[in-house]
């Protein structure tokens, strides 16, 4: 497996583009077959996530994506269901398929209308500006973009098998399947029952362990739709390989570009009793307001992490916790080891390798509860006074 350039826009059979004017913005994918979905948990759910689900119940079938940035047209009643709808139908037509056919997404702000005659005038524009190039996979994300601050895509190629994804998402983070969407492709020729239990095993490794301030949005949603152009025997294994890189690597990309974040961590929990304790402690971690206030003042207070594994409902053993701190580059500096906090000769942490940690973009904190054998890895960011400014100022 190894990356290759153009986004979604590098499977074959999709072409991509969009439009971005101010706050709003429309991004257009088509080209699909077999398709499947995960969403929001949140039970105000918006409207487009309800209409793209009952599409998806319908055929498993998805030719066509359409997404928009402004308007999150949630909470907006009967009416926001109906202009969903509309944009869908308004599209199928011009595209002579069935509204069946295409997934709707939106993010902004909960309980703006949607703005469904914008939309509608940029279909025509749109369809003629469809591109199966990287700029095209750009155009697209960048469309539905808000407080990002740069787009995200990537791509994967194993043997004549190709996975594209881009995706959206900066606040409002914490998917429980941020504002976040993600749309992902391939040319695999697979059931959907297959990419089904592929997405939600991708998913729960990529999407479901970001956090960047601990909201649920009304609007998460991950699609994965294949155009089954390519006719190469597809090995499983390898195909849910190459899908989760591409999940992890968007999902590593919305935690580095959470709002107002100067930089991002990763929390990986070892030694854990089960699978959901790892997530536990490393979701604690990396929700914890006090760790991420910590990070953005370069301030190791390693006892803000110890206190976030404490409370995850994770089982802990305090006299068997291992903790460590690197930056990905240096080795990396150990606070605790079986329960015991490490000194150097001196009496002293080494705070020197330790401040070079702190000052670094990205982050890595280790954490080994020794009472059993699971794992799991979670990444978020830091929580800086521009956060607490952008969202104090959202809607206005």
């Amino acid at each position: 497996m190894h990356v290759v350039q153009g986004g979604v826009c590098a499977v074959r059979g999709v072409k991509a583009c969009g439009v971005k004017e101010d706050r709003n913005g429309v991004a257009l994918i088509t080209g699909g077959g077999q398709a499947v979905g995960v969403f929001t948990t949140n039970n105000v759910t918006a409207a487009p996530v309800i209409v793209t689900r009952e599409h998806l119940a319908l055929n498993h079938e998805i030719l066509a994506v359409i997404a928009n940035s402004g308007s999150a047209n949630a909470f907006t009643g009967p009416e926001g269901i109906e202009d969903a709808k509309c944009v869908a139908e308004s599209l199928a037509r011009r595209l002579h398929i069935s509204a069946s056919q295409v997934a709707v997404a939106s993010t902004g702000i909960i309980g703006k209308p949607l703005n469904k005659d914008w939309i509608d005038s940029k279909l025509e524009n749109l369809l003629l500006t469809l591109a199966d190039t990287a700029d095209g996979s750009l155009a697209a994300a960048r469309a539905i973009m808000t407080t990002d601050s740069t787009p995200k895509h990537i791509a994967v190629e194993f043997g004549d098998v190709r996975i594209g994804g881009i995706a959206k998402g900066a606040g409002m983070i914490e998917p429980k399947l941020c504002t976040m969407l993600a749309f992902v492709y391939t040319d695999a020729r697979l059931s959907a029952e297959t990419l089904q239990v592929c997405l939600k095993r991708a998913v729960d490794i990529s999407f479901n362990m970001v956090v960047v301030d601990g909201d649920t949005s009304t609007n998460d949603s991950v699609l994965l739709i294949s155009t089954g152009e390519s006719a190469a025997t597809i090995e499983i294994d390898e195909f849910q390989n190459a899908l989760n890189f591409v999940c992890v690597t968007l999902a590593k990309m919305i935690a580095r570009d959470g709002e107002g974040a100067s930089k991002m961590m990763e929390v990986t929990v070892t030694g854990a009793r089960n699978h959901e304790d790892a997530v536990k402690a490393a979701k604690a971690v990396v929700r914890s307001p006090l760790v991420k206030t910590a990070l953005f003042g370069a301030d190791p207070n390693w006892g803000r992490i110890v206190a976030a594994v404490g409370y995850s409902e994770a089982f802990v053993d305090p006299s068997l916790i291992s903790l460590s701190l690197s930056d990905g580059k240096g080795a990396p500096v150990v606070l605790l080891q079986n329960g015991l906090i490490c000194t150097a000769e001196a009496g002293k942490l080494e705070e020197n390798a330790l401040a070079a940690i702190m000052q670094s973009a990205e982050i890595s904190i280790q954490i080994d509860l020794a009472v059993g054998a699971a794992s799991a890895t979670a990444w978020g960011c830091d929580l800086t006074d521009d956060y607490v400014h952008l969202n104090a100022q959202y809607t206005t």
